[in-house]
């Protein structure tokens, strides 16, 4: 079941009035999980160039592609039907295909050849560092929303030397009738802090707010021009005690190739997770005493 009348909070990075931004962002991450976030000072060539780049890159034969072949690190390319993000699908391999890159100057990044792409690299830096520099001011904020110091995770040392990983995303538009019925990118939640999400305008997102309820109710996520989609992962659900919701999301194929990246914002690998003292209190004990082993798993997997 989907509905077509879902719309997201529109959080504006250059409001200044700071404490008010905080409180829609906490309403938003009450609420559904995910929200959109404008003026967030990536303009509209530097997203275009990063479709650009990713596209010349899909576009390869798969035997190309495949010289890249995601590593045990979790870095490169990743082929159609070989990733199911959802275990209990009845379908074996989603239709996405994806490349995916570690922070900059990670060693264990692969690259396309220079010769072959020679602004490919470049591009994907450049944006990255952008984003971060975005998801680091949304953290900031995060934090307000929280109720805690606006550089509440810089002095835990959560942002010493932050993870972020870059999946470019490519979703077919022709899909074969054997495949009828699989998803684009079946039914799942992040593992992270938050993900920063950029679209080629394409539908397709969905978004399941209540994961126990039968039927479940997937809503359509719409695209809203120059905005990018944010959601909280796991990580940050169990941070702040199921205050914030992880919510579960797929992508559904709609007759058209479709291009988007994910940027996953985590801490950086031996940051201890623990539930935050403004989210528990005797009524509302700790679910969880440490939230470690997500820290690093999430380290791993991007």
């Amino acid at each position: 079941m989907s509905a077509s009348n879902l719309y997201l909070p529109l959080i504006d990075l250059s409001s200044t009035d700071r404490a008010s931004t905080a409180q829609s962002i906490r309403q938003a991450c009450m609420d559904h999980g995910f929200f959109y976030v404008i003026n967030h000072g990536i303009d509209d060539f530097v997203v275009n160039s990063l479709f650009r780049e990713s596209k010349k890159f899909f576009d390869l034969p798969l035997s190309e592609k495949m010289k890249l072949k995601r590593s045990k690190d979790h870095r490169g390319y990743t082929a159609p039907y070989s990733e199911t993000l959802d275990t209990s699908s009845k379908f074996k391999g989603d239709h996405k295909e994806s490349f995916e890159i570690g922070s900059i100057n990670d060693s264990l990044n692969q690259w396309p050849s220079k010769e072959r792409m020679p602004s490919w690299r470049v591009t994907m830096e450049s944006y990255d560092e952008k984003i971060m520099n975005v998801g680091l001011r949304l953290i900031s904020l995060i934090a307000l929303a929280l109720n805690l110091d606006e550089n509440f995770f810089t002095k835990i040392g959560a942002l010493d030397s932050p993870l972020g990983f870059l999946r470019l995303l490519h979703y077919p538009g022709e899909i074969p009738e054997s495949k009828k019925g699989n998803y684009g990118a079946s039914a799942h939640s992040d593992y992270g802090m938050i993900t920063l999400l950029v679209t080629d305008g394409v539908p397709g997102l969905q978004i399941c707010r209540e994961k126990d309820r039968s039927p479940q109710l997937w809503e359509d996520v719409h695209h809203v021009e120059g905005a990018l989609i944010v959601n909280i992962g796991d990580m940050m659900e169990r941070w702040t005690n199921c205050t914030f919701r992880s919510t579960v999301h797929r992508v559904v194929a709609v007759g058209q190739e479709r291009y988007s990246a994910a940027f996953f914002l985590n801490p950086n690998y031996d940051c201890v997770v623990e539930c935050l003292g403004s989210c528990c209190s005797e009524t509302s004990p700790p679910r969880w005493k440490y939230a470690t082993d997500l820290v690093k798993f999430t380290s791993n997997r991007a």
